[in-house]
């Protein structure tokens, strides 16, 4: 299953939460992004079928292996190129937000490059 952007969101914000409390439900996710209980539910559905989820009896989210691969990547983008915008001196909240925009799309040779740059400035 190839993963839209909209699927790495979810795994993306999935893998925040899970790092910030032990047990991640729908609501959180809902919560989080801002979107409704039917959206959240459906995603998770196509994500738990394509195996980038398990959802147990008690309703909590978790990321397979292949899972928090994906969200670990993209949050990682996330990090790094807000990281770079904020050197360049854009504001950090609008940083962030734009990394959000650019870390599905961006190649990995571009990444990299940035990725270098950071380090070594």
């Amino acid at each position: 299953m190839h993963l839209q952007e909209s699927g790495e969101m979810y795994l993306e914000t999935i893998y925040i939460l899970s790092q910030q409390s032990a047990a991640v439900r729908s609501i959180d996710v809902c919560e989080y992004m801002g979107f409704s209980k039917p959206s959240v539910s459906r995603a998770i559905g196509l994500l738990k079928s394509g195996g980038y989820v398990v959802v147990d009896a008690a309703g909590h989210l978790s990321l397979t292996e292949q899972g928090n691969a994906v969200a670990a990547k993209i949050y990682e983008r996330h990090k790094v190129i807000t990281d770079f915008l904020v050197k360049l001196g854009v504001d950090e909240a609008i940083a962030s937000e734009d990394a959000c925009k650019i870390e599905h799309d961006i190649s990995n040779e571009s990444f990299e490059a940035i990725r270098k740059f950071n380090s070594e400035s």
